[in-house]
């Protein structure tokens, strides 16, 4: 393939992605869903109006936030606040792995080079791809544990690594789910039953086992040998 219509096929493909962001923004302002996100009782109202389509909805919007790169952690309180604090944990969670698992298959069989242009030099996709590469499997668990490799780039980096799809949609749906339940499952905690003395303790006990979470990767690390260090 020429070197010109590669540059059109990347032009056509930028293209298309900036139509898609408009849609998408055009139609979350049209249905005032972005007003929502900013008004509690208004956002529950809309989602409860939906029955259990709400759910397939808040997992397509986890979907497109994971493609789009944009902020995961505000989806997951969302979630929480939204559906309570265990379905929100679920969904957050189901959100989460779909999310990871779309924006791999881009990686892997859209985006390959786009990505690779873009993202290429950065230190923490190179430390990704040298990690597995070196370490395999067990980095990814590794990266999905740190909080200083980004959710997002993860699932971007990892797509055009030789891991299996597979493997890599189980390691994320287990390694994620900590992180997940515990931040729906405060947000909608607040919501649900205000400010107490029980919710403290709560509190108290989801950073204790958060503090024990991150400790195992750093364990396997140094058992490892694996600098986990994002320079």
């Amino acid at each position: 393939m020429s070197e010109e219509k590669k540059k059109g096929g990347g032009l056509v493909k930028i293209l298309i992605a900036v139509a898609v962001i408009a849609v998408v923004f055009f139609l979350a302002n049209h249905f005032g869903l972005t007003g929502m996100l900013t008004d509690v009782p208004a956002m529950q109202a809309w989602f409860q109006g939906l029955g259990m389509v709400g759910y397939l909805v808040f997992i397509l919007i986890y979907i497109l936030v994971a493609v789009f790169m944009l902020p995961a952690f505000a989806i997951t309180l969302v979630a929480g606040v939204t559906f309570g604090p265990i379905i929100g944990a679920i969904l957050a969670l189901l959100g989460a792995t779909a999310g990871a698992m779309v924006a791999f298959l881009v990686a892997r069989f859209i985006a390959r080079d786009s990505i690779v242009n873009k993202f290429g030099d950065s230190p923490i996709f190179k430390k990704i791809e040298k990690g597995f590469a070196e370490n395999g499997t067990s980095f990814l668990i590794l990266t999905r544990l740190v909080p200083v490799f980004p959710y997002n780039l993860q699932n971007y980096v990892y797509g055009i690594t030789a891991i299996s799809f597979a493997t890599f949609s189980l390691v994320s749906l287990v390694t994620m789910a900590p992180g997940a339940f515990i931040y729906a499952f405060m947000a909608g905690q607040i919501v649900t039953e205000g400010p107490s003395v029980m919710l403290m303790v709560q509190f108290a006990a989801a950073g204790a086992l958060l503090f024990l979470v991150s400790l195992i990767p750093k364990y396997i690390a140094k058992k490892k040998g694996i600098n986990l260090n994002d320079k």
